[in-house]
């Protein structure tokens, strides 16, 4: 992600954020579970205002920062050898990598079994399963995204023109202004139910742009118990 980075302190504080410029009216503040900031802007707006509405923002910020804190040390980078665990749909899966001359990713009662060309490349490994996952989060998502429709007044209204699922560092998903939703490959790892309310919680964004009181409030009442599914997707996911 690129953007203007900027920082400034508040008590013992030094909070960093991003600024990314977009084709929006409204200005919104987000801190993410690696508890980066990140200001999404409308590209009008100049530095010091946006600069001085982070500032009004600060003791909200650093209060979302030591919740994210609270679920380190997070789990440790894979290094896609056999016998470490992996996760799909909230279960662990213990991995079994094996040399075959067709590569494939099969799951085998409690186990990820990677059929691989090159069993002793972690590379080859991760890639293999990650081609999996991205098979399976394209179809699982699409699943979901019905289901969680159906929680919505007039579920056409908040149908997405179209759902592309990536790799993303920062977020779980975002929906822009063309109603293209975007959900982040890694959120196939998690439970369904928390799955479920990272579309909600998108799909909210059709109503209310920004993440005010309002938004929650239409959040809550599409999804009424969104805050205990939101802490258990951080703990699955840490």
């Amino acid at each position: 992600m690129i953007g203007e980075r900027h920082r400034f302190s508040y008590g013992s504080h030094i909070v960093e954020f991003t600024i990314v410029r977009r084709n929006r009216e409204t200005l919104a503040i987000s801190v993410e579970p690696d508890k980066s900031v990140v200001v999404a802007a409308p590209q009008t707006v100049p530095v010091d205002a946006i600069v001085q509405r982070v500032r009004k923002r600060a003791r909200w910020i650093v209060r979302q920062q030591d919740y994210f804190a609270q679920f380190a040390p997070r789990t440790p980078a894979r290094r896609f050898l056999s016998g470490e665990t992996h996760l799909y749909l909230g279960r662990q899966y213990r991995l079994k990598v094996v040399q075959d001359s067709t590569p494939c990713v099969k799951l085998v009662g409690g186990h990820f079994v990677v059929h691989s060309d090159f069993p002793a490349r972690p590379d080859v490994t991760k890639s293999l399963l990650n081609d999996w996952y991205q098979v399976k989060a394209q179809v699982k998502f699409q699943e979901r995204l019905e289901a969680t429709l159906s929680r919505f007044p007039d579920p056409a209204a908040f149908r997405p023109a179209m759902l592309t699922v990536r790799q993303l560092r920062l977020r779980w998903g975002s929906m822009n202004a063309a109603a293209h939703l975007v959900l982040n490959q890694r959120l196939v790892q998690a439970p369904v139910d928390a799955i479920d309310y990272v579309i909600a919680h998108e799909l909210c964004h059709v109503a209310v742009l920004n993440h005010s009181a309002e938004f929650l409030e239409f959040l809550g009442g599409v999804m009424p118990d969104w805050a205990r599914r939101k802490e258990r997707l951080e703990r699955y996911l840490a």
